[in-house]
């Protein structure tokens, strides 16, 4: 039997599409190894969304070319998808962008049975393909299950690449979604997180992510726990909020990418919402879910951020009062508009990501200390050690408690009992 190593790297819906791959490899007699192994073929699914991505990407295909010279090298993605280099590398055997991931097993069995074929290349007109592409994924890692329910983005920000590495908005059909929920359920699992390059614009036959949602909250009486992977504030309408207003299986906790706390920057970014919006929508979320958390992407550096555009930022991030924020210096891809703006110093974004780094630490810790005491619900998904298990609540604390091997994969009621170092201490009280 051969065995198949595989390096994922990027984001949820990457991961999803590795693991859809690798059970169809499973389903075909191959065996799943770790990438360090020396192993017959190497998959790398690679990322574009930064340059470091990039970097990363590149480094991680040399290394298994290096590793076993003779293997069968599949690259396929962001990178593959955005970078003409990526043609180039001397060594990888089977080339697969965006939108047709599903040709790589077949592929990789053809050339096992004739490897002197030339390199194959796949590269689709991504900004001109508009079916969304059907990998599902029938066994999961972890106790919670990632669902991908969307590709693609017509967002078109300033600084991003992505609408040109994954192309328009594509949707899995929303009975595919129910009936896949479904099987996750019966398999014992208890959260899902739907999972999207642009989640927030899901859209089948009339029926938005709101209705989506609806359904699954209706349709799917096993699932305890239902969360998003993140989603744009315009896109938090009404009838999400009554929802979650309403329905407690729908997470305590929401990822909304801010990128600037300044008008003019949101401006230059094209985002689609100033900072009053902004503020609005999270207000109005708040007075449905009072204690939720809500964290965060900040981008600082970007072209035309003085001082006092930064100082904008910081004040409100104060002002909405993240729990937590994903900070990220602002980093030049070519081929966005963003590339011909006038840049910021290298030093300052990195003062800048710092502070806001060492900032995102003090509201996290903020937002913790608050449910010291609390009882919450929260599912156990693993074991740290023979002494040690941990799992999330709905508001995404992780939380440490001693192990209770009978509870892994489980629901109970948790105790917050104590945060220390930004770990979140917790005590079982009963199993659920």
């Amino acid at each position: 039997m051969k065995k198949v190593g595989f390096i994922t790297l990027g984001c949820k819906v990457n991961i999803y599409e590795s693991n859809a791959l690798k059970n169809e490899l499973i389903d075909n007699g191959f065996i799943i190894s770790d990438a360090d192994e020396i192993c017959d073929v190497y998959i790398i699914n690679t990322c574009s969304v930064t340059n470091m991505a990039d970097a990363k990407s590149r480094k991680m295909i040399r290394k298994v070319i290096k590793m076993n010279p003779n293997a069968i090298i599949c690259a396929m993605g962001c990178y593959v998808q955005t970078n003409e280099e990526a043609k180039n590398i001397d060594g990888v055997d089977i080339l697969v962008g965006n939108g047709n991931k599903k040709v790589v097993v077949e592929e990789i069995i053809k050339r096992l049975n004739a490897p002197k074929e030339p390199k194959y290349v796949n590269i689709l007109d991504i900004l001109n393909t508009h079916d969304y592409e059907p990998l599902d994924v029938t066994t999961y890692d972890h106790t919670r299950a990632f669902v991908k329910i969307e590709d693609g983005c017509e967002n078109f920000c300033t600084y991003c690449i992505i609408p040109y590495a994954r192309g328009p908005v594509r949707c899995k059909a929303q009975d595919d979604v129910i009936n896949e929920l479904k099987r996750i359920t019966d398999m014992g699992y208890l959260e899902v997180v739907l999972a999207g390059i642009h989640t927030g614009r899901y859209m089948d036959k009339g029926t938005n992510l709101s209705g989506l949602i609806k359904r699954i909250l209706n349709e799917v009486p096993k699932l305890k726990r239902l969360r998003l992977s993140s989603i744009e504030i315009n896109e938090v309408d009404n009838e999400f909020i009554e929802l979650m207003r309403n329905n407690d299986i729908l997470a305590n906790h929401l990822h909304l990418p801010l990128q600037a706390g300044s008008d003019l920057i949101l401006s230059k970014m094209e985002r689609k919402y100033d900072t009053k919006y902004f503020l609005d929508r999270i207000n109005k979320i708040r007075a449905a879910r009072p204690d939720i958390s809500i964290t965060t992407d900040v981008i600082v550096g970007f072209p035309y951020e003085t001082n006092k555009e930064y100082q904008e930022t910081k004040s409100f991030i104060k002002k909405v009062g993240f729990s937590k924020l994903h900070v990220f210096p602002y980093s030049m891809r070519k081929g966005t508009k963003a590339v011909d703006m006038p840049q910021v110093h290298d030093a300052t974004k990195k003062e800048r990501a710092l502070e806001l780094i060492e900032y995102s630490k003090y509201l996290e810790r903020e937002y913790s200390n608050r449910f010291i005491g609390s009882k919450l619900e929260i599912i156990i998904e693993q074991a740290l050690d023979d002494q040690y298990m941990v799992g999330h609540t709905s508001n995404f604390l992780q939380v440490v408690m001693d192990l209770d091997s009978n509870l892994i994969g489980k629901n109970a009621l948790v105790t917050i009992t104590e945060i220390k170092d930004l770990k979140v201490y917790g005590k079982i009280e009963k199993n659920m």
